[in-house]
């Protein structure tokens, strides 16, 4: 009688700690389980939606002049060091805040807006007004401080910083190694700081048709949360709760056994 219970109860665990193809299988759609697959054809396409971040407060940018001008003339010049300009460190240290009003201060121009601007557009923005003191000048805009947080069932937990302002989510996933084998790629949580709101969304990346969502693309400050599957605590502690149950079992018998002696 205790051998079968066992089996039965070992089955029950078994099942309960399985996790099946479907739910970890990114960017599903009907024929992705299907043998008769057509290779090295294109299966279908989507329009993907433009992507341009626009500034926000808070935001760093670092920002640099170039001009026919001589540099004892050209104020512009003056803003950013030339040295090592490459290193990210540098450019958060020297970059321009973006205050609460959306402003960034420049000498003789004064405080100029550019919150709600692309990054396109205030280089263009800032040439226009360059141009008016100096000659041919080019304008280079980076955002300094594009950031995502990934935490929860990742590979590599915190703070990623990325160098594209056109990051997909699933790209930064990847630069976090990717998800854990138990996340639960069906209801990851987006907290994402927009207009001066803190929006919570929930995002399933099982569907192929997530290509299509708004939050395709990530943005600055972006925070990624992914949950761990219902499996997740049957797999961690599944041989503990094996022994457990076995030593319970024979407890039990061992009772019986003096009970009908």
């Amino acid at each position: 009688m205790l051998r079968p219970t066992l089996l039965v109860l070992s089955c029950l665990l078994l099942l309960a700690s399985c996790v099946t193809n479907k739910q970890v299988t990114l960017m599903q759609k009907n024929d992705l389980f299907k043998q008769d697959l057509k290779l090295n054809e294109v299966t279908r396409t989507y329009e993907l939606d433009s992507f341009r971040y626009k500034i926000q407060t808070n935001d760093i940018l670092y920002i640099r002049f170039e001009s026919l001008t001589p540099k004892e003339f050209d104020f512009f010049s003056g803003q950013t060091p030339q040295q090592n300009l490459n290193v990210m460190g540098n450019a958060l240290f020297f970059g321009e805040l973006v205050n609460e009003k959306g402003e960034i201060p420049f000498p003789v121009i004064g405080k100029v807006k550019v919150a709600g601007l692309t990054i396109f557009e205030t280089q263009e923005y800032f040439r226009k007004l360059a141009s008016q003191y100096i000659d041919a000048p080019m304008v280079k805009v980076r955002l300094a401080n594009y950031r995502v947080t990934l935490l929860g069932e990742v590979m590599k937990e915190g703070t990623i910083q990325l160098g594209n302002n056109r990051t997909s989510m699933l790209e930064a996933i990847g630069l976090a190694g990717g998800l854990g084998e138990l996340a639960d790629r069906s209801h990851l949580k987006l907290i994402r700081q927009w207009n001066g709101k803190t929006e919570v969304v929930y995002l399933n990346l099982l569907d192929e048709e997530f290509m299509r969502s708004p939050y395709y693309y990530v943005h600055q400050n972006d925070i990624v949360i992914v949950p761990p599957l219902k499996q997740r605590t049957f797999r961690k502690y599944f041989s503990q709760n094996l022994a457990l149950v076995f030593s319970a079992l024979s407890l039990a018998l061992l009772v019986a056994l003096n009970l009908k002696k």
